[in-house]
């Protein structure tokens, strides 16, 4: 009896969240197991505890402490993007933002970092119309988005570019073209892949679940029973069937799509 008491209680407290929350270090940054604090996967984990209702006070307070070390426009974007969500963005913050903007519509040199700059802004309640144009011209042939210009469609920067799209209201023609270009990568095992034959991961499929919930479409109910399989007992998620890899970036990235949030969250 007392070892099952034991078993339930470990089956209640390793949840994906409280996995997350487990390696949270004493400085307040979220560290791999075996490694150093970090800011981008402390704003990753900011952002999955945020989806999850869990509190963030410690997390913010690290990323503020260590905005000095973000170094590409996407991390940048991130880290603004996790801070707003958790508190507020910090003036310097914010000014390294609005220094990324281009004239044609471009925060930062991709359209990666352009995406996560509009839901940057969009999180701490700013405008970022002016950059749709820019996202609206990179939409490829097939319905996808890409990394940068030049550069095949994938199902990460897709899904991340739509949900930036609908956080400045944009409907319609757009979406309906990126949906479908997903659903392509939808396999047969119910997760998402990257780019066609890379097979389904749970980042991918995660995202693509916030894409489909940003759209006010009902996310493929195959795409949970394909995260479902890959949960361990100790609340983390495998990268996929064949690969378990940076854990608590994995889990992190999850979150959000096992709450059905897209980016930005409310």
């Amino acid at each position: 009896m007392g070892v099952a008491v034991l078993l339930a209680a470990a089956a209640i407290v390793a949840t994906p969240a409280s996995y997350v929350e487990s390696h949270q270090q004493p400085d307040g940054g979220f560290a791999e197991p075996g490694s150093r604090a970090a800011p981008g996967l402390t704003s990753w984990a900011v952002l999955g505890l945020r989806a999850a209702g869990r509190p963030t006070d410690k997390a913010y307070s690290y990323l503020v402490a260590h905005e000095s070390e973000l170094q590409s426009a996407t991390d940048v974007a991130l880290a603004a993007l996790a801070e707003a969500s958790s508190g507020e963005v910090t003036a310097a913050l914010r000014g390294r933002l609005d220094s990324l903007s281009r004239p044609d519509g471009r925060i930062g040199p991709t359209i990666n970092s352009t995406a996560w700059g509009i839901l940057a802004l969009a999180q701490a309640g700013r405008s970022a119309k002016s950059k749709v144009g820019y996202l609206l011209r990179q939409q490829r042939p097939s319905g996808g988005w890409s990394w940068a210009a030049g550069v095949a469609a994938d199902s990460n920067d897709t899904a991340a570019v739509v949900q930036a799209l609908r956080s400045q209201g944009v409907r319609g023609r757009p979406i309906k073209r990126g949906l479908p270009f997903l659903r392509r990568l939808h396999n047969r095992d119910g997760g998402f892949e990257l780019t066609p034959g890379r097979g389904s991961d749970a980042q991918s499929t995660a995202w693509a679940v916030q894409a489909f919930a940003a759209a006010g479409v009902r996310p493929p109910a195959q795409a949970f029973r394909y995260l479902a399989a890959l949960r361990r007992a100790d609340g983390s998620y495998r990268y996929s069937r064949a690969y378990a890899t940076t854990p608590v970036w994995v889990t992190a990235q999850v979150l959000p799509g096992l709450a059905r949030k897209p980016f930005p969250l409310r």
